[in-house]
């Protein structure tokens, strides 16, 4: 008898081989290859809070008033896949209750527009596609994926620079966790507006070319790890104006010590974070781990039985005595054959 590989060995060994080959490509090829920044991004992010603004009608500054913040962000597919990058267009406004809804964003007590262009696998900054401003930063609308325990300079654009904001361990929002990072910006000057002289002490002057200063009490940013979404957001802006070199602060024009993503945003932020780190784990950590695992073990088994084999006949070892015979000999007995037939 001899023993011979059975097909269900070979196809246990051939299934063990390519899990074998799948898992560490889906960990070291697929992953990387999926952590990109998407393109076809359309979010709307909401901040609510308490604090001062100027109000234009009355010509002084209102306290303790609901402010509301709305960011638009869309993505330009288009400019994406010509440019290789991702490519946002952020759309962002602050709001009274006199002013929401805004028929019209030019109607709101600030608007601004921007373009926030980056490397789709790094999050850094790139300076093309109508960039506008010029950003700098590791992180402002995002952070970088596979967040880390370290301080990450936040793009402020208010401030136009960046802010060192330091992790400061973790925070659940919605019951989902993710890395806490906080910071402050001590006031700065941030550019020019003409205002009527009187309204920064300067009565005898018609129009000057007051100060704009910018401070933020505080930021805090909640973070998920894997992807680097933001799920949570809390800042304290406050903008004043000040008299052509002047020391003091003579006009609030918005002040508030928190103005934070409103419930509906942080669930939709933690929805989407959810979401996007559940698939990145599942091809970086879950299949590769179980697949390497599987593999192994329908490999060992096909192995196993490809070397016991399976047994099957042997072939014939001896031949047919006519082929075994030469041909003289066969026709000798064919002939004695016949004779005792007619002899019968």
């Amino acid at each position: 008898m001899r023993r011979t590989a059975s097909p269900l060995s070979l196809a246990l060994l051939g299934a063990g081989v390519f899990l074998l080959v799948l898992a560490p490509m889906l960990a070291w090829y697929v992953e990387p290859r999926a952590k990109r920044t998407p393109v076809d991004v359309d979010v709307t992010t909401v901040f609510t809070g308490k604090g001062s603004y100027f109000d234009t009608t009355e010509i002084r500054t209102v306290s303790d008033r609901k402010l509301t913040i709305t960011r638009q962000i869309r993505g330009d597919v288009a400019d994406s896949e010509k440019s290789g990058r991702a490519v946002w267009d952020v759309s962002t406004s602050v709001d009274t209750d006199a002013t929401l809804p805004a028929a019209d964003t030019h109607d709101s007590l600030q608007w601004t527009l921007e373009r926030w262009v980056t490397d789709r696998r790094t999050n850094e900054p790139v300076h093309c596609c109508g960039e506008k401003p010029a950003f700098d930063g590791e992180a402002y609308l995002k952070f970088p994926f596979d967040v880390q325990k370290r301080s990450y300079r936040w793009w402020d654009n208010t401030l136009g620079s960046t802010v060192r904001l330091r992790f400061a361990g973790t925070r659940k929002i919605q019951g989902y966790e993710g890395y806490r990072f906080t910071g402050a910006v001590e006031p700065a000057r941030t550019g020019t507006r003409l205002v009527p002289g009187r309204l920064v002490g300067l009565p005898e002057r018609g129009q000057v070319l007051a100060e704009e200063w910018y401070a933020n009490h505080g930021i805090e940013l909640v973070v998920d790890r894997r992807t680097g979404r933001i799920v949570n957001a809390v800042i304290g802006p406050r903008k004043t104006l000040r008299a052509p070199g002047g020391k003091r602060d003579k006009v609030v024009l918005l002040d508030s010590r928190r103005l934070e993503f409103t419930p509906s945003t942080q669930r939709a932020q933690v929805a989407l974070a959810s979401s996007d780190s559940k698939r990145l784990k599942l091809v970086g950590e879950t299949l590769p781990m179980g697949g390497g695992g599987a593999g192994a073990l329908l490999a060992a088994a096909g192995a196993v039985f490809v070397v016991r084999g399976r047994k099957g006949p042997r072939p014939s070892s001896h031949c047919d005595d006519t082929s075994a015979r030469t041909g003289p000999e066969i026709v000798t007995e064919v002939s004695s054959r016949i004779e005792q037939r007619a002899e019968n």
